[in-house]
């Protein structure tokens, strides 16, 4: 699915074309999402988009009066048109711009979801309020993890795949950050020592970093705004690689299953 970086990539991609212009009509063509679409959205005809936002991996189109919560699910994505083909069996919303622009949503998997939060503050919202800090802010670093990470016994990998501790750290970038860190998947989150965690911290900067800088991890079913795919997956250094070589030390990459996800590990570089 869509991860931190695709959705941000997306947000570059989506916010040139929407921030500071008006909506002339929203077309939804399929309510049922994961949770049935606001009723809302077919209410903003005028309303002029003052920012696009990215909060974890939800898309915040902010109005004067509240915030369209957009999701993309697992196999979600918008492109941007002038002159719109007719619409396919997936493309759910259109979203029609006043410079003539329309952004479509398509969705085969409906998992994706646009909920409405009224007022000014978007985090407000139930779906938001709990969420951790951006692994990209000040908020987020290795004494964060470890004060946290005290007394459990859960993986290291589950413990910074759970969004309530950071955000936007999914399962192929967790399998990459703990690869840079040298830690094993499935030590114990509390067996991690505070300096170990803030190298942990900075591989998970720098991963998701450049994530984005190169557009995301090339998924079957993901498009930027533009349509072109991320390209990240080409510098995937352990994800999808059992039984090859480690390109650190060169011993067989090992593969498992953690938390129902797949990882991968060097049994030689990750302790």
């Amino acid at each position: 699915m869509p991860e931190l970086p695709e959705v941000e990539t997306t947000r570059r991609g989506l916010a040139p074309l929407v921030e500071r212009r008006a909506i002339t009509r929203i077309d939804v063509r399929q309510r049922q999402l994961r949770w049935a679409v606001a009723e809302e959205i077919e209410q903003l005809g005028g309303a002029a988009v003052r920012s696009l936002q990215r909060r974890a991996k939800w898309l915040i189109w902010r109005f004067d009066h509240g915030s369209l919560l957009w999701h993309l699910g697992m196999s979600g994505s918008f492109r941007a048109w002038t002159d719109p083909p007719a619409p396919g069996r997936h493309d759910h919303i259109d979203v029609a711009i006043q410079d003539g622009h329309t952004i479509r949503y398509t969705d085969p998997r409906r998992f994706g979801a646009v909920l409405w939060q009224p007022g000014d503050d978007p985090e407000a919202h139930p779906r938001l309020s709990g969420l951790g800090p951006e692994p990209l802010s000040a908020d987020f670093d290795g004494e964060r993890l470890w004060r946290i990470s005290r007394g459990r016994r859960g993986s290291v990998k589950q413990f910074i795949m759970d969004a309530t501790v950071v955000v936007g750290v999914g399962n192929i970038y967790a399998a990459e950050a703990l690869f840079a860190a040298g830690i094993h998947p499935r030590r114990a989150a509390g067996r991690v020592g505070r300096d170990r965690y803030e190298i942990l911290a900075d591989a998970i900067r720098r991963t998701l970093g450049r994530a984005i800088e190169v557009g995301g991890t090339s998924l079957r079913d993901f498009t930027v705004g533009d349509g072109t795919p991320g390209y990240f997956g080409q510098e995937l250094k352990v994800y999808g690689k059992a039984g090859q070589p480690c390109p650190g030390c060169g011993r067989t990459l090992k593969g498992a299953v953690i938390g129902q996800r797949a990882t991968v590990w060097c049994p030689g570089c990750q302790r």
